[in-house]
């Protein structure tokens, strides 16, 4: 490991604000072209269905970059680079299923958090309006939430966070636990933040175990596709309402997919290291 061509970078509160300047500056980027457009051109492109993954992509993109020209190449002496080989056949059929299951129970215990209510009722509708507001065009939105968003916050938040906290000599379990919980705040609401850490544990501990970004990335795709399906033709992000079954059910089934194939791919089965 000492000659990996993957730079052994370390993540601290500096590589964090680091992302979070980055962010910004892109962002920033973006709200300034949108100003010149609307000046130059008198028209609004923030009205685009394609506007809002503009943005997010140029944030995620430029934090991504800051974080390499400012923290890793300085001390490595490298550019930030991944591992994104592929498996063998076999693993994918473990790690699907697993993930399914705790899609399940996430949606279980999301369900219990509040909707209604003094605090919990307003904050749900204004999360609520704001999730339709994102984009009418169902194209455009599997593409940001399936495609972009699945390769960008796997890049931060197991590549860089979870990779960086472990080179720095924390703990596996514990860079798991930290970069799912971060994954879960920058969401910024109770419901999506219970979701992000219980799935954002399982993407880490792919990682963890197979040594590739290239997994928790599908594993993230086919988590948001899903449930970008569900929206687009069941006009509902619930597996039982779409499903017309109960809560229950989907908890039963989550717990059933989720304990056998976790057991098969962290107990009987031998995955196949690549090098991190």
């Amino acid at each position: 490991m000492e000659n990996s061509k993957y730079p052994k970078f370390t993540f601290t509160w500096l590589g964090g604000l680091t992302l979070v300047i980055g962010l910004f500056v892109g962002t920033m980027a973006v709200s300034l072209l949108s100003t010149f457009w609307k000046v130059v051109f008198r028209e609004n492109i923030e009205l685009k269905d394609w506007f809002l993954m503009l943005a997010n992509s140029v944030g995620f993109l430029t934090a991504i970059a800051f974080f390499d020209f400012f923290i890793v190449r300085p001390t490595t002496k490298k550019k930030l680079s991944f591992n994104l080989s592929s498996v063998n056949f076999y693993t994918y059929l473990l790690i699907f299923p697993m993930m399914a299951g705790m899609m399940f129970i996430s949606e279980f215990v999301t369900s219990l958090i509040p909707t209604t209510g003094s605090f919990f009722g307003s904050f749900y509708e204004y999360f609520t309006q704001l999730m339709n507001q994102l984009t009418d065009d169902p194209v455009v939105m599997v593409i940001m939430t399936a495609v972009l968003a699945p390769v960008f916050e796997e890049i931060i938040f197991r590549g860089i966070i979870q990779k960086g906290l472990m080179n720095k000599g924390v703990e596996p379990w514990k860079a798991i636990l930290y970069a799912s919980v971060i994954f879960g705040v920058v969401h910024g609401n109770p419901w999506q933040f219970i979701s992000a850490v219980m799935l954002g544990c399982v993407l880490g501990l792919v990682y963890y175990k197979t040594k590739s970004l290239l997994m928790p990335m599908l594993l993230h795709g086919f988590n948001n596709l899903t449930l970008s399906l569900l929206v687009i033709y069941g006009k509902e992000e619930s597996f039982a309402k779409v499903l017309h079954v109960s809560e229950w059910l989907i908890l039963a089934v989550g717990i059933v997919l989720f304990s056998l194939f976790y057991y098969l791919f962290m107990k009987k089965y031998k995955v196949h290291y690549a090098e991190i």
